[in-house]
């Protein structure tokens, strides 16, 4: 599977956690796995949703300082899940480029949410690499 791949699966992870708060993604992984939606040896894919859980506050709150005139509870799930794994990868993965992060992002919002979504995670994006010296 490739980075790309694990990654979707990741978001699809992530966006499962905001609707099922009561469930550990150990859990949410376990019945994926049960259901043959994933496999056990996709570590890439259950780390990155591990650490995003492990920082939600952290990153709900820099997507709240960042995300100019939206509440974080008016956002779109998607939206949400997708910057989520974004700042993960950016703060806790080294091995990945951040401009990269934000691109996959940014694809991601493009092929699970709308155009508005895509523009409004690249300016998010954007703004949290500028303001936190990322680049």
């Amino acid at each position: 599977m490739t980075r790309r791949e694990e990654r979707e699966l990741a978001f699809t992870l992530i966006f499962e956690k905001i609707f099922n708060s009561d469930l550990t993604v150990n859990e949410i992984v376990d019945a994926a796995i049960e259901a043959e939606l994933m496999r056990s040896d996709n570590l890439f894919a259950i780390s990155l949703a591990q650490m995003a859980d492990e920082h939600t506050d952290e990153f709900d709150g820099i997507i709240a300082e960042n995300a100019v005139g939206w509440r974080l509870e008016r956002l779109p799930k998607i939206s949400v899940a997708i910057l989520r794994l974004a700042l993960c990868e950016m703060f806790y993965v080294e091995s990945i480029p951040v401009k990269v992060s934000a691109n996959e992002a940014v694809e991601l919002a493009k092929k699970f949410g709308t155009k508005d979504d895509a523009s409004f995670i690249n300016g998010v994006l954007g703004k949290v690499i500028r303001e936190k010296g990322l680049a």
